[in-house]
């Protein structure tokens, strides 16, 4: 049998189980792994310049292409609590993502060692699984475990700790042998599916919620034939935004209180039934749940069976794997249409489609300062239906998700449920990792852009372009717009003047030097007549020179943005005209 280090059996484990890539931060307790790390090869590493960095480059690494699980790397200490928050986004969005931290040696973890926490019961509650190995020869298994849990029902994350002595203790393994458990996803029969299609069938407006789990599970093909065979409308979450293409026909926009589209939410306050594929029921799409569900028959489809009554009971609810309930819909509905029993639903879609034609939000402005709704008019004309948009929170994420428009599953990547400020500059360099060769075109205010901003130097380290479009206002926008119901402003002005760069006035931070300075290029946009050139100059850029390129545009001060007030998807706020 081959003896070796348990750090050394670990990285074979990685590479064995698909991994080519990681992210992370050395340190003491960690440097045994990445000595194994260095050894065997074959595993790219990224250096991040903090740790919850890397844990948001492997977020959007994962979420980048079906198939892919990041890795971030840290010591257990602040490393490992840095982590927790990437954590807690991935848990929340069921992303497979693995944290590998190192720890005090074992005979020390209850001396208050430097740097020794216990990050196992800390991450327990945002992970699938957090453990501490203890033992040596348990590492090859805890390991192989992590990787089955990860892609088995919900996808979701893991934390693997290990101690500094745990790593450097031989054992013995035989990579040559070495073999991924098999993933478990449960699956609906074909009796449910039977049923579920029953009752869609016999409704008159019915519509589908496709949830972030359709586009998880690689299945926006099926649903896309499935809506096709039976004419029925698509809302998407916001974490299902490109399952079905914006310009698809049956596309009915999406709903909610603040992500959505006033066509959206028109239809679905129309709709007699709806069918959710791997959604949650986010309290941002429903809002109000009486208004949100009388009238309408529900079913749910989700490949968690905890998550089938979890917010509202539905009428019937399947606890499947997004793929598989989809083939099975796919082979009931083709039936039908053989048999010449699918009903007529050509009207009911053709009014969705004349509210999305009537309902849209005025985007164009001549304004100076820029309103922000021309700059995504103007992403919009730029850049191409393959481009990949990172964004994370805030008034520009909303904004962003009001009028971009998304042509494709995984080009629409956001932090859904935990929303942490300063995901979008490491995210967006996972994401451009994952795929260098795809246009990556990343969304932030100012406020989540200065959080992580340092990690700008990581992409211009090791080459990772990408275009970043910062929209400036000088303001905690989102919460100032929110803090109108408590009428106050307080505490969410950014302004100041720089003593350095006079020519910004009261925008204060001066974001193209400090971009400059983490070695990146930078452009300043303060005419909407010229945003288009920005955006195509700073793609030029990103490519001749392989760094991120900020094009950031100075915005007015205050823009209310859509969205309700009430909790009340049938009482959005609109603030300014239709176009």
């Amino acid at each position: 049998m081959a003896r070796t280090t348990a750090a050394r059996a670990a990285v074979e484990i990685l590479k064995r189980e698909g991994v080519t890539h990681a992210f992370g931060v050395p340190g003491a307790a960690i440097n045994p792994f990445y000595a194994a790390l260095k050894a065997s090869g074959g595993i790219h590493h990224t250096l991040a310049r903090h740790v919850e960095g890397a844990s948001h480059m492997a977020e959007g690494y994962t979420r980048t292409r079906h198939g892919n699980i990041g890795v971030c790397i840290g010591t257990s200490g602040p490393g490992g609590t840095d982590m927790i928050t990437g954590l807690y986004s991935a848990t929340g969005d069921s992303i497979p993502i693995l944290c590998i931290t190192g720890q005090a040696p074992t005979g020390a973890l209850h001396k208050e060692d430097f740097q020794a926490v216990d990050i196992a019961s800390i991450a327990r509650p945002v992970t699938k699984s957090a453990v501490t190995v203890l033992e040596a020869a348990q590492v090859p298994g805890t390991f192989q475990q992590a990787f089955h849990l990860m892609r088995s029902g919900r996808p979701g994350p893991v934390l693997v700790d290990l101690p500094v002595d745990v790593q450097l203790t031989e054992i013995e393994f035989d990579p040559e042998t070495y073999e991924p458990l098999p993933v478990h996803k449960p699956a609906a029969t074909r009796a449910q599916i039977e049923k579920a299609f029953a009752l869609l069938t016999s409704c008159a407006r019915p519509l589908i919620v496709a949830g972030g789990g359709v586009v998880n599970a690689d299945a926006c093909d099926l649903l896309a034939e499935f809506v096709e065979l039976t004419g029925t409308p698509v809302v998407p979450t916001l974490m299902g935004w490109g399952a079905l293409p914006d310009d698809h026909p049956l596309n009915a926009g999406m709903v909610g209180l603040q992500t959505s589209h006033r066509y959206g939410n028109a239809t679905f306050l129309e709709s007699d039934f709806v069918l959710g594929i791997g959604n949650r029921w986010a309290n941002r799409h429903t809002g109000r749940l009486d208004v949100y569900t009388k009238g309408r028959t529900f079913v749910h489809v989700d490949i968690e069976p905890t998550q089938i009554g979890r917010i509202f009971a539905p009428d019937y609810g399947i606890t499947s794997d997004a793929k598989a309930a989809l083939e099975l819909f796919v082979e009931v509905a083709r039936e039908a249409r053989a048999a010449g029993v699918l009903p007529d639903r050509s009207g009911w879609a053709a009014a969705a489609q004349e509210r999305k034609a009537r309902l849209g939000r005025r985007t164009h402005f001549d304004d100076v300062p820029i309103k922000p709704q021309r700059v995504y008019e103007e992403m919009n004309k730029a850049f191409g239906p393959g481009t990949r948009y990172v964004s994370a929170i805030g008034l520009s994420q909303i904004a962003g998700a009001q009028t971009l428009h998304v042509f494709r599953p995984r080009h629409w990547i956001n932090c859904g449920q935990a929303g942490p400020l300063g995901w979008t500059v490491p995210a967006a360099l996972g994401v451009a990792t994952a795929d260098p060769e795809a246009s990556v075109v990343a969304l932030s205010g100012d406020y989540d852009f200065q959080f992580m901003i340092e990690e700008l130097a990581v992409g211009a380290q090791h080459r990772i372009p990408y275009v970043h479009v910062l929209v400036n206002n000088a303001y905690l926008g989102l919460i100032r717009q929110a803090q109108r119901a408590f009428d106050m402003d307080f505490q969410v002005d950014l302004e100041f003047e720089n003593i350095n760069s006079p020519e910004l006035g009261v925008y204060g931070v001066d974001h193209v030097k400090v971009a400059e300075g983490l070695g990146c290029k930078a452009i300043r946009v303060t005419d909407p007549g010229e945003l288009g050139a920005a955006f195509e100059q700073a793609a030029k850029l990103a490519a001749e020179f392989r760094v991120p390129v900020v094009v950031e545009a100075i915005l007015e001060r205050v823009t209310d943005i859509p969205m309700s007030t009430t909790n009340d998807i049938g009482d959005v706020v609109e603030f300014g005209e239709s176009a």
